[in-house]
């Protein structure tokens, strides 16, 4: 169920079911005149503690029809495919807007119709023309077909690497060497060769059976050394199998370790070890 979906339009419908469903409670009849010979008769009778539940038939068509109703609208904006349903041939919607102007018109002669009217109908009344109205006017009113609970306000931008996860590729951060390649900021030493003295890196032999080796083998630039990057936007990572739904999502604001070069993609590692591949590479920053 999607609530971002519900309008403010449909607030007031529950707002309306609600306050009918308390109307249902309060006294439906008005005080009687117990004044002279009446007076025992009346005492009798206990005119304030009869509701709306005392009476099956104002109970059933107009309190809990119209919570019905309303629910029914609710229910169906909520629930997109619930809107394909037909119910005498209206919408699944359109049918609980019908049965709140119903609920409305009943309310209204019901009041008319009562020797004496208590809280109970008189709140009932006004509960279920809020009800009516906010259904039928919602798809017409700019103001009612705005969303009931707004869209979450974005986060502000952030540098790459200052995101939640500092300790994975933060540029600058204190990791060891055996927790994996190096870091933006670290110095690094390439696969399959040792650092000599003067900075000077020992040859690397291609066809040997090392990291550097399988790397040339595999196609990719033999001087490719891992390194961390950022995306500027968020972007799908695809199994290295070639299949077509992505195994996750690259985040902005994070870094991840480009382990390997496949012509213009990325051969990435996400922060659970995951790897995958990196179709579109543009824009991305390097630590």
């Amino acid at each position: 169920m999607n609530i971002r979906s519900l309008t403010r339009g449909d607030g007031v419908v529950i707002g309306a079911a609600v306050l009918l469903f308390i109307a249902s409670f309060l006294p439906s009849t008005g005080g009687q005149d117990c004044s002279g010979p009446l007076a025992k008769y009346c005492e009798a009778q206990s005119y304030s503690s009869i509701n709306a539940w005392d009476s099956v038939a104002a109970l059933m068509s107009v309190y809990l029809a119209g919570v019905i109703g309303a629910a029914i609208i609710v229910v169906s904006r909520a629930l997109p495919q619930m809107q394909a349903r037909k119910v005498a041939g209206l919408d699944l919607g359109q049918f609980g807007v019908a049965l709140t102007v119903f609920v409305a018109w009943t309310a209204l002669w019901v009041l008319i119709g009562a020797p004496s009217a208590g809280a109970g109908q008189i709140i009932g009344l006004i509960a279920a023309l809020i009800l009516a109205g906010g259904a039928v006017a919602t798809p017409l009113l700019p103001p009612l077909k705005a969303a009931l609970i707004g869209a979450p306000k974005p986060q502000p931008a952030t540098p790459y690497g200052a995101g939640p996860n500092p300790g994975y590729g933060y540029p600058g951060a204190q990791q060891q060497a055996s927790q994996g390649y190096g870091y933006p900021g670290a110095q690094q030493q390439p696969q399959g060769g040792q650092q000599q003295a003067h900075g000077q890196q020992a040859p690397v032999d291609a066809t040997a059976g090392g990291p550097a080796g399988a790397t040339a083998a595999a196609g990719a630039p033999a001087d490719f050394a891992p390194f961390w990057f950022a995306v500027p936007v968020a972007r799908p990572l695809y199994g290295e199998d070639g299949t077509p739904a992505p195994i996750a999502e690259l985040a902005p604001g994070t870094w991840y370790l480009a382990v390997e070069q496949r012509g213009a993609a990325l051969i990435a590692q996400t922060q659970d070890g995951r790897r995958g591949v990196l179709q579109d590479t543009t824009g991305i920053q390097r630590g």
